[in-house]
């Protein structure tokens, strides 16, 4: 005799579009930062930090400030992705992914250990991409004559 066994299907709830800007910008950023720490193991990199250079650059305090202003953009769009209004929201993670797309590519140039790089550029670039298709596409609602504003539908919501 055959026991029938009940079979459940997980529920796939709708992650929101903030959500999955904040993520997207997370994962960004931590590839970013491991691709900077992984890259202190090749070969005269630390060397040359000593000798005051990174990449063409002098060490400076100008280096330094605009490479922190560099990273905290992304950074604070972990956490903007979650704050602004729907229509500013789009259009900063749009802008701020097309700005940081090139920021991304110029990271492979000049550089020796092109897998690594450009594995880490590829994967931020792919993280981009999905920003700004999540951006770009942000569901929209149609306002009628009938249809309460969000206001009065809050309103009107009982809180239990």
């Amino acid at each position: 005799m055959r026991t029938l066994q009940a079979t459940t299907t997980l529920d796939e709830q709708p992650v929101p579009v903030r959500a999955k800007l904040a993520a997207a910008w997370t994962s960004f950023m931590f590839l970013y930062a491991y691709v900077d720490i992984l890259n202190f193991f090749t070969p005269g990199v630390i060397k040359d930090i000593l000798d005051g250079k990174v990449f063409e650059f002098d060490l400076s305090q100008t280096f330094s400030t605009a490479a922190l202003a560099l990273v905290a953009i992304p950074i604070l769009m972990v956490v903007l992705s979650m704050m602004l209004p729907a229509g500013a929201n789009r259009i900063t993670n749009l802008i701020v992914a097309s700005v940081y797309v090139p920021v991304s590519a110029f990271n492979v140039v000049g550089e020796s250990w092109t897998y690594f790089y450009g594995l880490g550029v590829v994967l931020e670039l792919v993280l981009l991409a999905l920003i700004l298709r999540y951006a770009w596409t942000w569901p929209r609602i149609t306002l009628s004559a009938t249809t309460p504003d969000r206001e009065t539908v809050r309103a009107q919501t009982p809180v239990v």
